[in-house]
């Protein structure tokens, strides 16, 4: 956020003249660095109702709202919540909810997530937010042994199911080895646990608030570099949706693409790319949850185009892609006409200046359809 800042007073010194369109610069210039094409949903949503235009940010902020009026046992914390945290997720709510039911917390991810599991125990609905979710690491333990563990352990007699972290992941375009990480994998291998990621503002919304009802711990991912690059018509009505299905956002009959979160905006522009080029139809797969993954919605898919592609931009080796090709092998082996493609980040940490040639872009996807029709 600093960067961005010295960035923009950067624009005002070269320039030298009215600043009031520097921040439109800025953005045009940020937009360029993005690696993918945002497709708003514009699907009638079953909900009804008023409809509002909101940014990605601004849909999970209505989701916060809207979770700590209907719960008056709903807290929400974490490190500059209480001014709104670096995204401005959390912007208004500590005026309107007071600092004892929006708060910060000290620098420590361990004690948030710690400080949240007992909350939950005790009875509150308690929303915790990690800053960025290259910084989760540190609460690993209190997610993975504690949290995930603690209703089996007490033969269900004690549960911290009201527990939801959130926290900000993926490329931003500009974020590096510490601000850019995408780690469902880690958390995916982990029963007890639900691993959610949304693909835009309608999603993270109804999403959202479905976790935070949710009677088991939730981790809910929001791919940051959608907070503001990501507008939809979103229902001003309170909302949740389904957790643990698939959404086919296109249908098609050659090759079943399947992403989450941003990556789904890249395969969408790879099925039109596809059609332009060979002249096929791609159906498009968001796969929404990692833990649990939607089998049926993806083998159904896989056994009907008989070619399948899975990309995700967290590195190849253990990437959950890699549970998804042994599971479609195990079901959908006699359907398959082709191995079942995986396109990743590579086996190194995030890069900076390489961000471009790490990711897994249109182009690398669309050569990845290509060999699976030459097969």
């Amino acid at each position: 956020m600093a960067l961005n800042r010295t960035c923009v007073q950067c624009f005002k010194r070269i320039f030298n003249g009215p600043n009031q369109n520097v921040e439109v610069l800025y953005g045009a210039v940020s937009r360029r660095r993005m690696h993918f094409t945002y497709f708003p949903d514009t699907k009638p949503h079953s909900v009804g109702g008023e409809v509002v235009k909101m940014n990605m940010f601004q849909a999970i902020n209505n989701a916060l709202d809207i979770a700590l009026k209907t719960d008056s046992t709903a807290i929400l914390f974490g490190e500059d919540v209480g001014f709104g945290g670096v995204f401005r997720c959390s912007m208004g709510l500590q005026a309107k909810y007071g600092n004892d039911r929006v708060f910060n917390t000290p620098l420590t991810e361990q004690g948030i997530v710690g400080f949240g599991i007992g909350a939950a125990v005790a009875g509150s609905t308690a929303i915790a937010e990690i800053q960025f979710a290259d910084y989760i690491f540190p609460a690993f333990d209190q997610i993975i042994n504690e949290a995930a563990k603690y209703r089996y352990r007490s033969g269900d007699q004690f549960d911290c199911g009201k527990l939801t972290i959130r926290a900000p992941c993926s490329a931003v375009g500009h974020g590096g080895l510490y601000h850019s990480q995408s780690p469902e994998a880690y958390f995916a291998h982990t029963p007890g646990l639900r691993v959610i990621l949304p693909r835009g503002p309608r999603k993270a919304k109804g999403l959202l608030l479905a976790c935070i009802r949710e009677p088991d711990p939730c981790i809910f991912f929001e791919p940051k570099i959608m907070y503001r690059a990501a507008e939809e018509e979103v229902p001003v009505e309170d909302y949740t949706m389904a957790l643990d299905k698939a959404d086919i956002v296109q249908t098609g009959n050659a090759v079943t693409l399947i992403g989450w979160g941003t990556q789904v905006h890249v395969l969408l522009e790879v099925a039109q790319l596809a059609k332009e080029k060979f002249n096929v139809s791609c159906e498009v797969i968001d796969l929404v949850s990692i833990l649990p993954w939607d089998r049926d919605t993806v083998c159904e898919s896989v056994k009907k185009t008989k070619r399948v592609l899975v990309a995700h931009e967290a590195p190849l080796t253990c990437g959950f892609g890699a549970e998804l090709a042994a599971s479609i092998q195990e079901e959908c082996f006699t359907h398959l006409e082709a191995p079942v493609a995986r396109v990743t980040g590579y086996d190194t940490p995030f890069p900076y200046i390489f961000e471009p040639f790490y990711l897994p872009d249109k182009w690398r996807c669309l050569q990845a359809v290509h060999d699976l029709l030459d097969y």
